[in-house]
């Protein structure tokens, strides 16, 4: 957790126990724990565990969309949470959320890919790839392991 620390990644997919496309901001956060301790349940010698879960929401007037991280660590009764920036989606995309449709193949039907959720995402469709699904998480993977960088603080 400083720097110059080494780290060994290890991805597993589990399931986040929502909808494929959560449409609040509460479900995204619900799933996004579902899925690290999900995590840590399939993976039991691992120091942490990262649940991300990617979610709508209408509100005012638009369909914004972000993502929760949740991290779990083992040698801690902390669990630490950070959310992307969100942005609003295009009428067009928005109308097939609210459909039921989930969003990477929303922007797929849309801009005409195939599994655009797994390479540039929504945010690097439509921002022309300034800023791909890798940067647009990074700062909320960082915003969640605050709790962990600050042991000495409680955290609710």
């Amino acid at each position: 957790m400083f720097p110059g620390e080494a780290f060994t990644v290890r991805g597993c997919s589990v399931d986040s126990g929502v909808a494929a496309q959560p449409m609040s901001d509460a479900e995204t956060l619900q799933g996004a724990v579902q899925r690290a301790n999900n995590a840590r349940a399939r993976d039991v010698d691992a120091d942490y565990w990262i649940g991300i879960e990617g979610g709508c929401e209408a509100k005012f007037g638009e369909v914004l969309t972000f993502a929760w991280i949740v991290v779990v660590a083992r040698d801690s009764d902390s669990v630490g949470k950070g959310r992307t920036g969100a942005f609003c989606l295009p009428k067009e995309v928005a109308d097939l959320v609210l459909l039921g449709t989930e969003l990477g193949e929303a922007d797929d039907k849309v801009f005409g890919r195939m599994n655009s959720k797994q390479q540039n995402g929504a945010v690097g469709l439509l921002t022309g790839d300034v800023m791909d699904r890798r940067s647009y998480y990074e700062t909320a993977v960082i915003l969640a392991l605050i709790p962990f960088k600050n042991r000495r603080l409680r955290w609710r």
